[in-house]
C-alpha cells in the first residue's frame, strides 16, 4: 500500500501532460492548493468525502485517468478502508476491514453549474428511505441472497452528498427500528413513526377489533412522544389512505386508523408524513377536518396537477420520488408545483427510475460529476461489495431524480436541491433534533451502550 498523497502525486506524474498548464482547483477532493506542477500535489481528504482522516492508509487495487471531457477529468479507483481506533464512527460494524467500492471524484467543471467556476456540491435529505427493510439485509421475498450490505448503502448515500435520511415507520415494531437505527447515526438518521395503511387491518386483527383500537395504538404515541424529546423522531407517521392495496388493508380498517392517528397527531404535534393513493376524496376530507397544529409532507406523490395544488394551497409540501416521475403526466405535476412546496425522496428500495419511464429521457443527460460517483450495480445474486444492487432502489440515487425535476421545471439543478433541502430543514426541522440527540447522550451517559447491546 501507498500514501495517499503518493498516490495522488504518481498519478499526476503519469497524467503530466493532460494535467499540464490547469490552474483547476480539486475542490472535490478538498484539495487547497491550485494545479501548476503536477508532481508537486498536496492533498487534504475530508471525513464526508471519504470517510477516513488523511492519516489513514490507503491501498488503490487500481487508478486510471479518464478525460471525459475537456473542462472536466476524474480520477477513478477502488480503495479498501481499513478501521483505526483514531476514526470516526457512528455505527456499530464489527472491526472487520471493510470493502467498497467508490466511483470517481471530479475537479472543478466550468461547464456545470455556479457561472461556470466551479462544480455545485450538491447536499441532499432524503426524506423518505424505508432503510429497516430486509432488502437492505440481503433478504428477497423471504430469501437470502447475500450479506447485509446497510453500511455500504450508508457510506455511499454520504459520498453523494446525503446529509440527513428519513427513515419511515410502517407499524409499531418498524416505527421501533427505524428509531434504533437513528440512535445509532444520529445527526444523520432521523426517524417517522406512524401505521402505514397497508398496516391497518393487521393492527386491528392484533387488536382484537375496532373497539381496542385505541390501547393498540398508544405504543405508537407513546414512542413519537418519547423520540420527539431525544432528537430521534422528526415525523408522525407514514399514515394515510392506500385505495390502491386493498389486498393489505380494506377501506374501512384503512379510514379508522387514518382518523384516529390524526387525533394522536394533535397530541404528538410533529409535521405528518402522509400517504394517499388513489384516494384524494376521502384523505382531503379527514385531513382537512382534522385541523391539525402541523402540516406535513405528502410524500411520494402521484396525484393529478390538482390534486397537488389543493394540498399546497393548504400548506402542504409533495414529496417527488421515481414514482412521481413515471408518466408525462407526473412531469406536468411537477412543473406546476412551486420550489417552495418541493421536498425530495428515494423512497427505497422501491421507486427509482426506470428506463420504461417518461423521466428517464432527462437521466441521459446527466453530468458526469453526478453519475461518475455512483457505483454500477449486480443482480442480487452476484452480489459484490460496494456494487449496487440491480432493481433496489438507495438513497445515493437521489441525484437523480433532483436532476430530472431541474430539466422539468427549466430550473438549475442547484436551485432544485438547495430550495428541497431548505424546505426539508423547515418542515423537519433536523437541526433542532440533532441538538436534542446530543443533549439526551450527554444527560444519559448509559445510552450507547444500551444501542450498542440493541444493535446486537
Amino acid at each position: 500500500m501507498m500514501p495517499l498523497t503518493a498516490v495522488y502525486r504518481r498519478t499526476a506524474a503519469r497524467s503530466s501532460s493532460l494535467f499540464a498548464n490547469s490552474q483547476r482547483r480539486f475542490s472535490n477532493f478538498g484539495l487547497n492548493q491550485t494545479v501548476r506542477n503536477p508532481t508537486k500535489i498536496s492533498a487534504k481528504v475530508h471525513n464526508n468525502s471519504f470517510y477516513t482522516n488523511f492519516q489513514h492508509r490507503i491501498g488503490f487495487n487500481s487508478i486510471s485517468i479518464s478525460h471525459t471531457r475537456p473542462s472536466s477529468i476524474s480520477l477513478r479507483h477502488s480503495y479498501r478502508r481499513f478501521p483505526s481506533t483514531s476514526m470516526a464512527s457512528t455505527s456499530s460494524s464489527s472491526n472487520n476491514p471493510i470493502s467498497d467500492t467508490m466511483a470517481s471524484l471530479s475537479v472543478s467543471d466550468p461547464s456545470a453549474e455556479d457561472e461556470g467556476k466551479r462544480v455545485y456540491q450538491p447536499r441532499y435529505i432524503d426524506v423518505g428511505i424505508n432503510l429497516t427493510d430486509k432488502m437492505f439485509q440481503g433478504v428477497y421475498n423471504g430469501r437470502k441472497s447475500h450479506d447485509s450490505d446497510l453500511e455500504n448503502v450508508i457510506q455511499r448515500a454520504q459520498a453523494v452528498g446525503c446529509k440527513m435520511l428519513m427513515v419511515t415507520g410502517s407499524d409499531y415494531q418498524n416505527s421501533q427500528d427505524a428509531v434504533n437505527m437513528a440512535k445509532a447515526y444520529p445527526g444523520l438518521i432521523f426517524a417517522t413513526v406512524g401505521v402505514h395503511p397497508c398496516s391497518a387491518s393487521a393492527l386491528i386483527n392484533s387488536a382484537g377489533g375496532v373497539e381496542n383500537l385505541p390501547s393498540a395504538l398508544k405504543p405508537v404515541e407513546e414512542l413519537a412522544l418519547q423520540g420527539k424529546t431525544q432528537g430521534t423522531v422528526t415525523a408522525f407517521g407514514e399514515l394515510g389512505l392506500d385505495y390502491d392495496r386493498f389486498h393489505y388493508s380494506d377501506k374501512e380498517s384503512q379510514l379508522v386508523v387514518f382518523e384516529q392517528q390524526l387525533e394522536i397527531a394533535k397530541r404528538v404535534d410533529l409535521p405528518l408524513f402522509l400517504h394517499s393513493r388513489a384516494a384524494e376524496e376521502d384523505f382531503n376530507r379527514l385531513l382537512f377536518a382534522a385541523k391539525l397544529p402541523r402540516k406535513g409532507l405528502v410524500h411520494s406523490f402521484t396525484g393529478t396537477v390538482e390534486e397537488m395544488k389543493i394540498l399546497v394551497g393548504e400548506g402542504y409540501d409533495i414529496g417527488i420520488n421515481g414514482c412521481s416521475l413515471k408518466t408525462e403526466e407526473n412531469l406536468a405535476v411537477v412543473k406546476e408545483l412551486p420550489l417552495e412546496r418541493l421536498q425530495i425522496e428515494t423512497d427505497g428500495p422501491w421507486c427509482e427510475i426506470r428506463g420504461t419511464h417518461a423521466s428517464a429521457k432527462y437521466l441521459r443527460t446527466m453530468p458526469a460529476y453526478l453519475t461518475d460517483i455512483v457505483p454500477g450495480d449486480v443482480k442480487k445474486d452476484r452480489f459484490k461489495v460496494g456494487m449496487r444492487v440491480k432493481g433496489r432502489n438507495e438513497p445515493c440515487a437521489i441525484a437523480g431524480v433532483a436532476w430530472v425535476i431541474s430539466q422539468v421545471k427549466g430550473c438549475s439543478f442547484k436551485e432544485v436541491c438547495e430550495k428541497s433541502w431548505e424546505n426539508s430543514m423547515k418542515m423537519f426541522r433536523f437541526d433542532e433534533a440533532a441538538i436534542l440527540q446530543e443533549e439526551f447522550k450527554e444527560s444519559n451517559p448509559d445510552s450507547k451502550a444500551v444501542e450498542a447491546e440493541e444493535q446486537g
